[in-house]
């Protein structure tokens, strides 16, 4: 029995429709289109050129023996090049794909080759499969709008600043230590002064070049300090004041008690500004949180991992029973949630088990892969 996705499928597929796929490289395109009678066309276009890319799909038409007003379906893998191209083709009247390419079979049995043609025949077979109704060939990347991607840059940007801002620490920590001294505050205003009266276990001073080097990573520390506060600041003002949809969304999410400020923007930005969830499994596994059976039946989109982290977090928080510690290094150190105390008249694994509020029961992972994070926990 035929389903209607099919059917729908053998209605373009026996249409006038061009199929487009592309190999998206830094120098060159590589475009094949296929006709529904079998006819093929490869060609090479300049990278970004999208007034080429136009061209040589009028041309296709032409030597393929379709219409002009043929409708134009179109695919190519996610990457560097972002969902630019995807806006574009989409404002030429294509219908574009966007794929997740870890979602595309590969053969196990043998070693295949891995070129640039060999790619680009394999998209065109695979987007045959999904217009003829295959939906399970691949994942289709759910593309942000232009606001919601310029957003989440904002989210992004604070996050890398703040692994900046801890990699200067570190390495002003770490020259200090190969001398025998500890502070208790790195940085600030009297950096260069403080860094001249340091003093080695025998009483001289620290060495000329060291010093240079204490007081640059002193410096270099002091700026990303300053365009981190300044986007904190910036990111504060837009979740109180602005009328986007994250924003909005951001204000939605500090309202629950165990949502902080920072944690709502990134929930916003990254999640539930602009995407749209079936079920707790989609969620979870387009955060991680799931294994890959659920992963893959979740709306593909590469995602930060700060939406896993900040959950992972916001669970861990949670008394897990009365009289016991609740602090994350004691939650790692018990190795997990198995070993944590569990009261008699709820067993372990059971819904009232006082875990049921974590991220990920919620999720639907109540297996041992909801073991001790401490990866995540520790970022």
């Amino acid at each position: 029995m035929r389903s209607e996705a099919t059917r729908e499928g053998e209605s373009i597929v026996g249409g006038q429709v061009l199929y487009m796929a592309l190999e998206l490289s830094e120098r060159t395109w590589k475009v094949l289109f296929a006709a529904p009678a079998g006819r093929r066309r490869e060609r090479s276009v300049a990278a970004r050129d999208v007034a080429a890319l136009v061209g040589e799909i009028a041309a296709a038409k032409r030597r393929l023996g379709l219409s002009a007003q043929a409708r134009v379906v179109s695919c190519y893998e996610a990457g560097r090049d972002g969902f630019w191209l995807d806006r574009a083709l989409r404002a030429n009247g294509i219908d574009n794909l966007v794929v997740d390419s870890s979602s595309i079979e590969v053969a196990r049995r043998a070693r295949r080759a891995k070129t640039d043609r060999v790619d680009l025949v394999k998209l065109m077979g695979l987007l045959l499969r999904w217009v003829g109704g295959e939906r399970k060939v691949w994942s289709v990347v759910r593309v942000p709008d232009a606001e919601a991607e310029d957003i989440r840059q904002l989210s992004r940007s604070i996050e890398r600043l703040k692994g900046e801002h801890g990699r200067h620490v570190t390495r002003i920590k770490a020259l200090l230590a190969t001398q025998g001294i500890k502070l208790a505050r790195i940085g600030g205003r009297d950096w260069g002064k403080r860094v001249g009266e340091l003093r080695r276990w025998d009483g001289s001073a620290l060495g000329t070049w060291l010093q240079r080097d204490l007081v640059l990573e002193g410096e270099r520390l002091a700026v990303v300090a300053e365009q981190l506060a300044a986007l904190e600041a910036e990111r504060d003002r837009l979740v109180a004041e602005g009328r986007e949809a994250a924003a909005v969304k951001a204000r939605e999410l500090a309202r629950l008690g165990a949502i902080a400020s920072e944690s709502s923007f990134v929930f916003a930005t990254e999640l539930f500004g602009w995407r749209t969830f079936s079920n707790r499994r989609q969620l979870a596994g387009s955060v991680g949180l799931t294994g890959p059976t659920a992963a893959a039946r979740a709306p593909a989109s590469r995602a930060s991992p700060r939406p896993a982290t900040s959950a992972c977090a916001r669970c861990w928080w949670r008394s897990p029973g009365a009289g016991s510690d609740n602090s994350p290094r004691a939650r790692c150190r018990a190795g997990g949630r198995s070993a944590l105390p569990t009261p008699a008249a709820a067993p372990a694994g059971s819904p009232s088990w006082p875990w049921r509020a974590s991220c990920w029961w919620r999720c639907g992972a109540t297996s041992s892969t909801a073991s001790c994070r401490r990866a995540l926990v520790s970022r």
